[in-house]
């Protein structure tokens, strides 16, 4: 099944001053957010991508066009340093499409501008390529083809350590519930599509707030709930918590690696959760 990646924002609550790339190629450990969403989709036989450019698209390119499998597998290095042998790859069989869908574009239009490339399969995955989970992506994919659904989404407990306060007329507070114990979900970033997603979306328009919005009164948009690990990076702040776990050995995210999945539980109030 082909996976459209979608990595051409500005990213701006990235910005540490430092950085000028994309969000998804900020780095995580030896390798870019955007590495590590595919890892995850490759490891259950996903390796058909299709990578929507904008913003950087130079930095997406050069990473793969310069490719190097040492720094994420064993090797042995022989004849000199002439011929490198390797004990497992990482991206030899996968096959990437790179496809500038403009500077500016919202999601929705950068979808919209890789069309041609999966709407004659029956489904297809997606993603903001920013977000990093352990959740069961065969078990997502079963769901939504047993469905009428012509979207599926990752749906995640709310991720803010705030509190909120509920407050009577008088002016005192009557209750405080942290946010995650909230009854409500928010968009965990991982879709599922079916291509009559393309008679939703018109010129322009946002993925979510137009098209799947318009959906949902059809009745046609499912949620795959998840309270297992799941981790944003919209800050600088998320992105070093995720490499400092990455420097830990615990990276539950990181399936395809059984040595560095780890079994620690993020500390409270972190970037990222597990089951209770």
């Amino acid at each position: 099944m082909k996976v459209v990646l979608f990595c051409g924002g500005l990213g701006m609550r990235m910005r540490d001053g430092v950085s000028s790339g994309p969000k998804p190629m900020a780095m995580v450990g030896e390798r870019p957010l955007l590495w590590h969403v595919m890892r995850y989709y490759a490891h259950f036989g996903h390796t058909e991508f299709v990578l929507c450019l904008g913003y950087g698209s130079s930095y997406v390119k050069d990473f793969f066009l310069n490719y190097d499998e040492t720094r994420s597998n064993d090797f042995v290095l022989e004849n000199g340093a002439q011929d490198v042998r390797l004990f497992s790859t990482d991206i030899s069989n996968w096959r990437i499409t790179f496809v500038d869908t403009g500077l500016n574009s919202p999601i929705g239009e950068r979808l919209r501008r890789v069309r041609r490339f999966v709407e004659d399969d029956p489904m297809f995955l997606a993603n903001y390529a920013d977000v990093l989970t352990d959740a069961p992506l065969p078990d997502m994919i079963a769901r939504f083809e047993a469905s009428r659904a012509v979207v599926s989404l990752l749906a995640v407990p709310p991720q803010s350590s705030h509190h909120v306060v509920d407050v009577d007329d008088g002016g005192m507070i009557t209750k405080i519930t942290p946010m995650r114990d909230l009854r409500q979900w928010e968009n965990g970033g991982y879709f599922i599509f079916r291509p009559e997603i393309f008679g939703n979306l018109q010129e322009g328009e946002d993925l979510v707030e137009d098209a799947i919005v318009r959906l949902v009164p059809t009745g046609r948009v499912i949620a795959y709930p998840y309270k297992g690990y799941w981790s944003p990076a919209d800050t600088v702040k998320e992105r070093a918590h995720l490499d400092e776990m990455y420097q830990h050995g615990n990276c539950p995210w990181m399936i395809w690696d059984p040595d560095r999945v780890g079994a620690a539980t993020p500390p409270r109030g972190a970037a990222g959760r597990r089951p209770a």
